[in-house]
């Protein structure tokens, strides 16, 4: 028996008060969307995932998934419209599941509880008690409501696939919150299994902040170290930090030798335990000569983010009696924390001599280390 999923993921999510709509914002270092995605498509019982999205929107979804093949349909005006174009895709499956990209932590556990109660009804949704009282509101407190009678709703809402599409087809009412009022609507009975408290819908600033603590104790911090050296040349073009100067030598090397980006990317990878800058861009291979830097810095950056990493912050130190940094940290500062997509708040540019001791004392070479510090959710 085929089952698909659909997340309806099309909403603008304004009263989160975010800079773009909160599907796509992360929570613990992943696109929410990402959340119940990848949890539906891993479960074995699930054969096809639909993610609808709204329209433009095809690039930002691509990179909340990180580039992992997903498809997706553009949606409607309305929640409805979007579930119906969703329903139309996977209308030749048996069984669907219906799931707001809001609610980002769903359990494995509740999928099977939908999907078993299909076997003896059309419709199935998880819900949860009330524990609260409930009161009319007026301009004074009003009748309490009996809680006794009601539920929370959630999603995923379970269906079969063929009733729902109809149902869909169908509606003629306002627009409707969830799917189960319209399955209701055209006559079928709904199922109710335990919910969750995981699957709170994220709705305000602050359901991002409860959902950040909840997952906190996932997280462990590590620190990558780097160090690099390069030698100091006539007629060589000198960068530092991604930012070219002036300077009567540069530094040589098989790419611009941009030292304080080589520490930076050694440090970097080792966050992740990805080896260093030279298993990723090898001195003998022709394709690096004369490269720019910073292609290797946003590889390190990008080979974070997929392990599910957060750059938190990074240190670096250049190591010269020539040229003064002083004068050039602002623009080192501002292009580092571009390259890593990082406010400047989180880049920290410092200089030192040895002294006139050895060979960077001696003038001959530059010499850079840096620290950087990520958040990674810990793995068995």
């Amino acid at each position: 028996m085929s089952i698909a999923a659909i997340i309806v993921a099309a909403g603008k999510g304004e009263r989160a008060g975010t800079d773009r709509p909160k599907q796509f914002e992360r929570v613990a270092g992943k696109a929410v969307v990402a959340h119940a995605w990848e949890r539906l498509v891993r479960h074995p019982r699930i054969d096809r995932v639909i993610i609808v999205i709204a329209d433009g929107q095809q690039d930002p979804l691509a990179e909340a998934l990180r580039g992992a093949p997903h498809e997706w349909v553009t949606g409607g005006a309305e929640r409805q419209d979007s579930v119906l174009q969703g329903l139309e895709t996977v209308a030749e499956s048996e069984k669907v599941l219906i799931h707001d990209a809001a609610r980002p932590f769903l359990p494995d556990a509740v999928i099977d509880r939908l999907i078993d109660a299909l076997d003896t009804h059309y419709g199935a949704v998880p819900v949860l008690p009330v524990v609260d009282t409930l009161a009319a509101k007026g301009d004074v407190l009003g009748n309490v409501t009996d809680r006794a009678s009601l539920v929370h709703v959630q999603t995923p809402q379970a269906f079969r696939t063929a009733e729902i599409l109809a149902a869909h087809e169908s509606w003629t009412g306002p627009a409707a919150t969830d799917d189960a009022q319209i399955a209701r609507a055209a006559g079928h009975d709904v199922a109710l299994v335990e919910g969750d408290p995981a699957l709170f819908k994220l709705t305000y600033k602050a359901d991002f902040d409860r959902a950040e603590a909840m997952m906190a104790h996932q997280w462990q911090t590590r620190t990558g170290l780097g160090f690099d050296v390069h030698r100091l040349e006539a007629g060589e073009a000198l960068w530092l930090c991604g930012v070219k100067l002036e300077h009567s030598h540069g530094l040589s090397g098989h790419s611009d030798a941009d030292v304080a980006l080589h520490a930076l990317v050694d440090a970097l990878l080792g966050t992740i335990a990805a080896g260093d800058i030279g298993a990723h861009f090898p001195p003998s291979d022709p394709q690096w000569k004369g490269a720019a830097s910073s292609r290797f810095v946003e590889h390190a950056r990008d080979l974070i983010r997929n392990a599910g990493g957060i750059l938190d912050h990074v240190d670096l130190t250049l190591i010269c009696e020539a040229p003064k940094i002083g004068p050039h940290r602002d623009r080192m500062q501002a292009r580092v924390a571009e390259l890593l997509q990082l406010s400047t708040g989180q880049v920290s540019i410092k200089a030192t001599t040895t002294e006139r001791l050895g060979m960077t004392g001696r003038g001959e070479g530059i010499a850079a280390q840096a620290i950087a510090t990520i958040r990674i959710q810990e793995t068995n």
